[in-house]
């Protein structure tokens, strides 16, 4: 179906929307003889859509439309070859009035290439990243064109500042912020390594967070290239909002929740 949406005022462009409050890949998604070569098919079609995506950045045209276009094909490319999605409570976000905080675990690559098509079309979205990546080869001209928030990992300080500071600036102008408060992928998530710099954002913003559980492994580490990992298509895709908080006091409660939210999912879909 198509959808539409405003920002600040301005009527945005039309989208081809694929969900509701929920999406699950149609069983006839997939290309028979893709799928007995997932990683041969998807690698190609994937670095021809991010090619396409950092021609249009280099050049200040990769637009919140195309943007959200070359994400998609991203997801027409999984499914292609086998992989199948399961998004669940998009209305924990879409019937936001406002700007908000997603933090989530962080599994894979996958996530950050799906997230825009999933969260762009109702509201413009930003995402914390590691500084190297705004120098990565062949995909920083895409991540500049999205002005994230980049942080070292190697100074926790610097790191809260640069989050903070950042973060509510972005807010401010309505663009949502994805936060991945781990320091590595990881299948499971360990609460003692899982930071609440999301939290802490959110509340110094005055704008809610919104859980974020993934399940993501289906886009393998790899050995000599970690970011080009095995595609296991056994392995579903899930994406689930957990409903929005207002941060209460000193956010302890509320970063338990996520963590409990995260662990729950995670436990449920293993």
């Amino acid at each position: 179906m198509l959808t539409s949406y405003t920002i600040e005022g301005k009527a945005m462009a039309v989208y081809p929307v694929m969900y509701g409050n929920t999406y699950t890949t149609p069983e006839n998604a997939s290309n028979p003889i893709a799928r007995l070569f997932p990683n041969l098919c998807f690698y190609p079609s994937m670095l021809a859509i991010v090619g396409a995506a950092s021609r249009l950045a280099k050049y200040d045209r990769l637009t919140p439309e195309e943007w959200v276009k070359s994400s998609l094909a991203i997801v027409r490319a999984f499914e292609r070859v086998g992989g199948t999605f399961h998004f669940e409570n998009l209305q924990a976000f879409t019937r936001l009035d406002g700007p908000c905080v997603f933090v989530g675990n962080h599994m894979s690559t996958l996530e950050t290439f799906v997230l825009p098509a999933v969260i762009q079309p109702y509201r413009n979205v930003t995402f914390v990243v590691k500084q190297s990546l705004m120098k990565y080869p062949f995909f920083r001209w895409v991540m500049h064109s999205r002005d994230p928030i980049a942080v070292g990992r190697t100074n926790p300080r610097e790191d809260l500042k640069a989050v903070l500071e950042g973060g509510v600036q972005r807010l401010e102008k309505g663009i949502s912020v994805v936060v991945f408060p781990q320091a590595t992928r990881s299948d499971e998530l360990n609460p003692a390594t899982f930071n609440s710099i999301g939290i802490k954002l959110a509340k110094k913003a005055g704008v809610p967070v919104v859980p974020l559980a993934l399940k993501t492994n289906a886009w393998g580490t790899g050995g000599l290239i970690k970011d080009f990992g095995p595609i296991t298509v056994s392995h579903p895709v899930m994406m689930r909002f957990g409903d929005p908080m207002v941060i209460e006091g000193n956010g302890k409660a509320e970063h338990q929740h996520v963590c409990d939210f995260i662990s729950a999912s995670l436990k449920e879909w293993t």
